[in-house]
Formats: structure tokens, sequence, C-alpha cells
């Protein structure tokens, strides 16, 4: 069984190695780093199952308990899905430049996997950090291209801007829980001081930006139409799951009664999120401008289990996070795809179906995926987050999560249109690199795999989320 630190540890060791190998390297062409950084990754996910939670470290600021070796899991394989994907990337200043990028995204999942086992509110906060930075400097990546510079400086000042939101308000939360330990704000929460309050939502406003969820969603879509496709890929997932992990820590573990506090915030920042980000999909004519927009409202149906404040809601978050990691990550390969005809126009899509079957197969699973079709993992996605919130009695917020489901599925099916039915502008089959290639495999026996048996996921998630309540 592995320690406490164990990941953490072997993450920090991959990480210098792949720093000295690619500073060590000759030649312009470092992309050699990427298959170590793959390698390493793959070995950290297959001893991540050796971990036997309950470990607390660190007078308890540190705890390895179920939702954090569920959530590091995650974290992982989203990694090594975006790791693998980008070692096709042909740009000459990303194989002169892999090693930066590699460190980078590393780096990041370092603070991503600190933040799922963080109980304490300055670890918190400096792993966010850690998670937050190298995010910056890789959607900047190609600083030839302006697009790509004017992302980065958005997403970097709307960064910046949701931290000192998050810090202001657990400024206030020390103030008066007196205490930066997470039991401790937990205890002060039960007298319902209303500057411990102002802190808590201020917080949750900060978080809203780092998940994305309407109004905060501003540095989205700019962000995933310039940076390059297979960081945007893992963008789309990781870090935002990172998100919902602080959320469950501070919103509600432990909490008991004051929990119910969240609820009437959380509904109306779901409902708000799911509508927004669906109606502002509808007129993208830009493939990865519709997957930001489209994320954007499966954010809102992930909150809509946030709402429920139950093992339940939580747990079926959890699977959510999980389904949407393998059908929003492998649309977005398949975009990185076909990226190599020089268009992210959704015209660009005309005749796929004919030109390369299979890689139209699979961009079809996906999008039914993300639009909660059966038999594929989505389906179950949003039918656990609707059943936990009608359990607790909020149909009405059921009620608008179905009817926009349906609304989705016009501009998801609209990219199958154009597959399907369209005639194709040109004849040849779209290449596809060997690496892009293994990625969207992979996602779509996640796809496929959990819509037909989900059932040991559904357990896991419910294992990982009864600790909290």
């Amino acid at each position: 069984m592995m320690s406490g630190l164990g990941l953490e540890l072997g993450l920090g060791v991959l990480i210098l190695l792949v720093f000295f190998v690619g500073v060590l390297s000759t030649g312009a062409n470092r992309r050699r780093v990427g298959v170590l950084a793959a390698l390493g990754l793959l070995v950290l996910l297959v001893l991540s199952f050796r971990i036997e939670p309950g470990t607390a470290l660190f007078g308890g600021t540190f705890v390895q308990d179920e939702l954090a070796v569920f959530s590091k899991r995650l974290f992982l394989l989203a990694t090594l899905l975006g790791v693998v994907g980008s070692l096709g990337l042909r740009a000459e200043t990303f194989a002169r430049r892999a090693t930066e990028y590699y460190v980078a995204m590393l780096a990041s999942l370092l603070g991503m996997l600190v933040l799922a086992s963080a109980r304490e509110l300055i670890l918190l906060f400096v792993a966010f950090e850690l998670m937050s930075i190298p995010l910056y400097v890789l959607s900047g990546f190609r600083k030839q291209e302006a697009e790509s510079v004017e992302a980065a400086l958005k997403f970097f000042l709307i960064g910046t801007v949701s931290s000192a939101f998050i810090v202001y308000g657990l400024s206030f939360v020390y103030g008066i829980a007196k205490t930066t330990d997470l039991s401790g704000v937990v205890t002060a929460l039960q007298q319902g001081h209303p500057l411990l309050l102002l802190g808590m939502i201020l917080t949750l406003g900060g978080l809203g930006f780092k998940i994305a969820a309407f109004p905060f969603h501003m540095w989205v879509p700019d962000t995933y139409e310039a940076a390059s496709t297979p960081f945007v890929a893992w963008l789309s997932v990781a870090p935002k799951a990172a998100g919902f992990v602080v959320m469950f820590r501070l919103y509600l573990e432990g909490v008991g009664d004051p929990v119910l506090l969240w609820v009437p915030v959380a509904a109306g920042l779901a409902a708000v999120t799911i509508v927004a980000g669906n109606l502002m999909a509808i007129p993208q004519q830009n493939v990865k401008r519709l997957l930001a927009y489209s994320g954007i409202a499966h954010i809102g149906y992930m909150l809509v289990g946030f709402a429920a404040v139950s093992a339940d809601g939580v747990a079926m978050m959890l699977f959510y996070l999980v389904a949407y990691l393998f059908g929003n990550m492998g649309a977005f390969f398949v975009v990185a795809v076909a990226q190599s005809d020089g268009s992210e126009a959704i015209a660009a899509y005309k005749g796929l179906a004919q030109r390369s079957p299979v890689l139209a197969l699979c961009m079809l699973l996906f999008l039914l995926s993300l639009g909660g079709i059966p038999f594929v993992a989505g389906f179950w996605a949003k039918l656990y987050v609707f059943w936990a919130a009608a359990e607790r009695g909020m149909y009405w917020l059921v009620l608008v999560g179905a009817i926009l489901t349906v609304v989705a599925l016009f501009y998801y099916l609209l990219v199958a249109k154009r597959m399907y039915i369209d005639s194709p502008e040109r004849r040849q089959p779209v290449p596809v690199s060997p690496y892009l290639a293994v990625s969207i495999l992979v996602c779509v026996a996640g796809v496929v795999g959990l819509g037909v048996y989900p059932k040991p996921l559904v357990m896991a998630a419910l294992r990982a989320a009864s600790g909290l309540f």
C-alpha cells in the first residue's frame, strides 16, 4: 500500500525527471519528454489504486479519504489523456518547447492532487494557485498568435480576480472562525454569523470563476477557441473537477443543519448556468466555442447535484464528472483531428462520415453522451443528478434541466447532421495521429462502457461521497 503522500512525491519526482531530460536533450525536438510524462502518469494512475483511504497527515490538514482518492484518480486519468493527445502536436514551436509544456501541466496536476486532500484554508488556497498559474501559461503557449495571447490575458485577469474573491472571502471566514482548520470553520458556521456567511458567499463567487459557472464564465469561449485543442480538452475537465472538490470540502463536509443555507444559492446558480450555457451555444458556428458554452451548461447540471446537498447528490456529481471527462475530452480530441483541414467551423464537418466513418462515429457517440441520450454515459449522469435533486423535492430545477437538455440536442445534432447528411467538400480521409487515436478510443471505451454498465463507478462515487455527511 502507498503512503499518504505517495502520489504527490511520485509526481514531484516525475516533474524533475521531465525537466532534466528536457534540459539535457539535444536537438530542436524535445517531444520525447511527453512520452516520459505519459508513462510516469500511467504508473501513478496504477499506483493510485493501491492507496488505502483513511490517512490524515500534518495534524489533519492533509487527508487521504475516499473523496480525495477518487478525485486524484480522475485528475490523473484526465491529465494522462491530455498528455497523450498532445504528443501528436506538429507545431515546430511545440517540439522545441515541449519541456515547458509538460512541466507546467504536471505542476498544475500537483496542485490538484494537494487540493483534493487539503482540509486547511491556507493549504487549500496555495494548492489552488499552484493549479491555476500554470494554466495561464499553457493557454498562451502559442505566443506567436495574437488570439492566443489575448485569450491567455483574459484568462489570467479573470483568474486573478477570482483568486482575490477567494482570499478576500477566506479572510472573513478566518476572522470569524479564528482558525484556518476546516473543522473549526464548520463549528463556527453553526452560529450563523453574518460576516462568516458573507465570506463563504464571496469564496463561492471566486470558485464560480474557476468552475466557469454563469455569470463567471467570460474567459471560457475565448480561451477554448485560441488555446491548443488537446490542452483545452484537459482544461475543460480537470481544473473544474478540482473546483468542485473544494466546494464539497468548504460547503458540505460535516456542516450538518446549516448546509441547507446553500440550497437556494446553489439551485439558483445551477438554473441560470444551465439556461445561459445552452442558449448561448445555439448560435455558435465554431465547434470549440460551441463545446465551451456546452461545457458551461454541463457545469450547471453538476450544480444540480450540489444543490441537493446530500451524499447522493455529491456521488452523482462525481459520476457526472467522470462521464463528462470521457465525453467532452473525446469530442475535443476529434476537433483536434478535424483541425488538420485548417478549420474549426461546424461546416468543416460536412460529410465526415463518408471521409472517415470511424472518426464520425466516435464524434457521434461523444455528442450523444453530452446530450444525455440513452444508453451512453451522459444519459446516466444527467438522470442521476436529476434523481438526487428530485429526492430533495427540487422538481422545478429538474424540470428546467430536462427542458434545456432537449434544447441542447438541437446544437449537438446539428454537428451530427453535418457529418452524416451533408455532402463532403473533399473526399480524402482525415489523417489521425496515433496518439490522438489512442486518446479517442479510450474516451469511446469510457462513454460506451459507463453507458452499458455504470454500477461499479456509481458505487465508487457513493463511497467517496459518504464521508462528507
